[in-house]
């Protein structure tokens, strides 16, 4: 089973795509989609739109893992992301592609057993899960692995 993982956002969505036969989890594939901070809101989600577009049409995943917004501290993000989550979720919904939501604290908890571990247990559960001491170099784009981990552990 193809799994596209990702951590969205304004300027950058974090997206991998993960293979799950059932017990092992394979990265196949990772990046981010960036947008240029200069340009109008609604330029910048049809960016994240189209490219989410051609990464499910590439890809052809089977399902799909995303981070929900359940509380946020800068509230001047909280709605550019919230925007960038709709443009992401309608282009999974376009191909009917099952959509999974969790919060940042339960993909932690899944991952390391407890719900507020930092940045580097959560790295290192990753690198753990796929047999690797190298990860992207992106923090959004492992959080989009960690989803996508999270997601395959909540399936058992």
């Amino acid at each position: 089973m193809k799994i596209l993982g990702i951590d969205p956002g304004m300027a950058i969505v974090g997206y991998s795509l993960i293979d799950f036969d059932g017990e092992n989890v394979t990265l196949l594939h990772s990046g981010s989609i960036q947008t240029q901070k200069g340009e109008r809101e609604s330029q910048r989600l049809l960016e994240i739109y189209n490219d989410m577009i051609s990464l499910i049409e590439k890809y052809q995943p089977d399902e799909a893992a995303i981070e929900k917004l359940f509380f946020f501290k800068n509230q001047t993000t909280v709605m550019p992301v919230a925007h960038a989550r709709g443009v992401i979720l309608t282009a999974l919904e376009r191909f009917s592609i099952p959509i999974y939501e969790y919060t940042p604290m339960e993909v932690k908890q899944v991952l390391t057993g407890y719900g507020r571990a930092d940045k580097k247990e959560v790295e290192q559960m990753v690198k753990i899960t796929l047999g690797t001491n190298i990860l992207p170099k992106l923090d959004d784009t492992v959080d989009s692995i960690a989803i996508g981990i999270c997601h395959t552990r909540s399936k058992l």
